[in-house]
């Protein structure tokens, strides 16, 4: 197992090193494939890594989508890069942190200060600017990464950014589901999810070591049904939506059940549909999680 790990580090290492000056030069001089390479480089990633991601529904294609998403791991950014071109929006410590730090630049990752609320604002205007590029991003709105079981509330002040038009359009909010199903092709369950979950101070470098000696594993993404600001009241309703979607998602990836029914915005809801949609939702059982 070790052995594998440490094979795995080298060709990790002999692959990323020639490539960090090839996307440099894409990001300096603003050409197109700077969206490209990072899905190139990590679906390659994921295969080295053993890492298989099963996708459910399809992300919407059309203009920039902002994507959010509940958070487990580091791997996050490695299984959720192998199936749309997108950049992050994480935690400012990131940008800070040696060669992680570089890589995350170079993904073209917006940094926010989570405890400075006076810059808010600033941060927000920030990926309105870069949706308005027709760049599509993926915000963990949990503000935190948890145990792959449960879901934190999602933070609603960055749903601010679907009130304003984007390119004319209203912006699209694609809720997405992502988790661990299986570990040497057995199911997860609650006692392996640790080797996934990256929480609380742990460091990155010993939590990145136990997963590569682990095995393969299998990664499950829902992208549910997007929707825009015109179907809720407020962007705090929008905010409470998707975090339940996102939590049913959850809740069945973890049990190994099949998608089912999902809830809908309750401005599409009639007076005859509000008792389907109870029945949709009553499993919430297991489900938590954004960039560390």
């Amino acid at each position: 197992m070790a052995l594998r790990a440490y094979i795995t580090l080298l060709l990790f290492l002999c692959w990323t090193l020639p490539l960090i000056p090839l996307q440099y030069l894409l990001v300096h001089f603003n050409h197109p494939f700077q969206r490209l390479l990072p899905l190139i480089y990590h679906r390659s990633l994921a295969w080295l890594i053993r890492a298989q991601v099963r996708v459910e529904g399809r992300p919407h294609v059309g203009g920039p989508v902002l994507f959010v998403c509940n958070h487990i791991s580091w791997l996050d950014i490695v299984v959720l890069s192998t199936v749309v071109p997108v950049s992050f929006v994480a935690k400012k410590e990131v940008d800070g942190w040696p060669f992680f730090g570089l890589l995350a630049r170079l993904q073209r990752t917006v940094f926010v200060e989570r405890n400075a609320r006076q810059k808010t604002a600033q941060h927000r205007d920030e990926m309105f600017d870069r949706l308005q590029a027709g760049d599509s991003l993926i915000l963990f709105p949990e503000g935190t990464s948890s145990d792959g079981l449960r879901i934190l509330p999602f933070k609603s002040a960055f749903f601010a950014l679907a009130e304003q038009p984007v390119r004319g359009q209203a912006l699209m909010v694609q809720p997405v589901s992502l988790g661990y199903a299986r570990l040497n092709h057995m199911p997860v369950g609650r006692r392996w999810m640790q080797l996934f979950a990256w929480v609380g101070d742990e460091d990155l470098l010993p939590h990145l070591w136990r997963f590569l000696k682990a095995g393969p594993c299998e990664a499950v993404i829902e992208f549910h049904k997007p929707v825009s600001i015109s179907d809720f009241k407020s962007r705090k309703e929008m905010a409470a939506f998707c975090h339940q979607v996102v939590i049913e998602g959850l809740s069945d990836i973890n049990a190994g059940r099949e998608p089912g029914p999902r809830s809908l915005p309750k401005s599409r809801l009639g007076p005859i549909e509000e008792p389907a949609v109870e029945d949709a939702v009553g499993d919430e059982a297991g489900t938590a999680v954004a960039l560390r």
